[in-house]
């Protein structure tokens, strides 16, 4: 057929060789939307303000054309991307050292939550690219000797709406203060608010606006449900889909992070390979969390919103919202983790009697109706009992987690899937011997 549209390829939007051979080692077979609009702009220089959902292919978007200026005029502190998670810091820096690795290129990343010294000595030895988080980066700048931007081509702020809506606010004007004039400037944002158009009108020059999704909206081949259940119901017909599912992966979103870990504790309880995911884990237990999902040693993972934005991870089969997310925009974020790349995906959104108002304002947003997922709920009520038995060893758990959290002065890490150190797999073993008569069929 000669009248389709012909295909585009990064090396038309003007990516050098080098570069569309690091795509394609990536598996990046064609640009996706943002890149093929943003891209072309930034290697001519602009500023650019990218609005697009999550899972669009930001990273590449802002990756390329900053790789690019590099390689052409190569110098140190280059360029620097901020990111209101840790998590999705290691992410992007993952990918620029994928795209770089031909050309040599180093990066480092600099989040909270590891240590100061460490990252001082990485930052002496003066890494092309930072990835970095507002509040450490600012410690540095105040405290760490000889470091500054005076000599920085490029600025990046990916998830620019939640980076200001996690009150970062105060830690970018201080960073932009020390920041060269003379510089590009990248907004990336899913979501156009008031606050990201303030900082864009102060900072960005002559910016080009992209914009991939104007409305708000979840990716076409996501097929979304509810389900409305009594709040004291919710973990009997988690249990029930996740039996039905059988060996998926599926991302539980919880408003709380107890929620999260009483939850998984049920989980496991019960026999998934349930592991939590929340902010006030240590950076190496939520990486070790994470890559533990990716690999696919455990099939669910449990997250409150911190891990709702970014997180590239490629196998999602289903997302269940455990509890309606309060800001209607988180709902687009959260489910915004399935259905990525052209894959297709399920979510479930579960809705109790407090919860009906919250979940209307979604409905209005996606401006649809939602399906109600088939479930069938004498055989969820069958598992009433086994649920209280596996919620109750949930309770107990996090007590004796919490005495010997106030024993060592500080609250261990429950969440980090250390079952043998805890000795939490000894005691689901032994509860589940003294109950072996009424065994959870999974």
């Amino acid at each position: 057929m000669n009248n389709e549209e012909k295909v585009i390829t990064f090396k038309d939007l003007g990516v050098i060789d080098e570069l569309c051979d690091a795509c394609e080692r990536l598996g990046w077979k064609t640009p996706t939307a943002i890149q093929k609009e943003a891209i072309p702009l930034a290697l001519k220089d602009k500023d650019v303000i990218g609005l697009a959902e999550t899972g669009s292919g930001k990273t590449g978007a802002f990756g390329l054309p900053v790789l690019q200026a590099l390689i052409s005029r190569p110098q140190r502190l280059f360029a620097l991307v901020l990111t209101p998670t840790r998590e999705l810091a290691f992410q992007i820096k993952e990918q620029f050292e994928a795209l770089g690795k031909a050309v040599g290129v180093t990066c480092v990343v600099i989040v909270g939550g590891m240590d100061m010294t460490q990252q001082a000595l990485e930052l002496g030895k003066r890494p092309h690219i930072i990835v970095a988080t507002p509040g450490r980066l600012v410690d540095h700048l105040e405290k760490t000797k000889g470091f500054n931007f005076k000599a920085l081509k490029y600025l990046i702020m990916d998830e620019a709406d939640r980076i200001l809506n996690l009150d970062f606010e105060e830690e970018v004007d201080k960073i932009l203060k020390e920041l060269p004039r003379e510089r590009r400037t990248m907004l990336f944002s899913a979501t156009m608010t008031s606050k990201v158009n303030k900082l864009q009108r102060a900072h960005l020059k002559d910016p080009v606006k992209v914009e991939v999704s104007s409305k708000y909206q979840t990716v076409s081949k996501l097929q979304q449900y509810m389900l409305f259940i009594p709040c004291k119901h919710k973990h009997i017909y988690l249990t029930y889909i996740l039996n039905e599912i059988g060996n998926q992966s599926v991302i539980i979103f919880c408003a709380t992070q107890m929620s999260t870990l009483k939850t998984a504790l049920m989980l496991r309880n019960l026999g998934f390979t349930a592991i939590p995911l929340y902010g006030k884990m240590s950076q190496n237990k939520r990486l070790g969390a994470l890559n533990k999902f990716k690999a696919r040693e455990r099939s669910i993972l449990l997250a409150t919103d911190v891990a709702s934005r970014g997180l590239d991870i490629p196998n999602v089969d289903y997302v269940i919202n455990f509890d309606v997310p309060m800001h209607s925009k988180d709902y687009i974020h959260r489910v915004g983790r399935t259905a990525r790349a052209g894959k297709a995906g399920i979510a479930i959104t579960f809705v109790s009697q407090y919860e009906v108002e919250v979940y209307q304002r979604i409905e209005q947003l996606l401006d649809t109706k939602l399906d109600v997922y088939p479930t069938v709920k004498e055989e969820a009520l069958v598992l009433e009992d086994r649920i209280a038995e596996a919620e109750r060893f949930a309770k107990m758990e996090m007590a004796r987690l919490d005495e010997k959290g106030g024993r060592k002065g500080r609250k261990r890490e429950a969440g980090d899937d250390t079952e043998e150190s805890l000795g939490v797999r000894n005691r689901i073993n032994n509860n589940n011997n003294k109950n072996k008569k009424k065994k959870f069929k999974k």
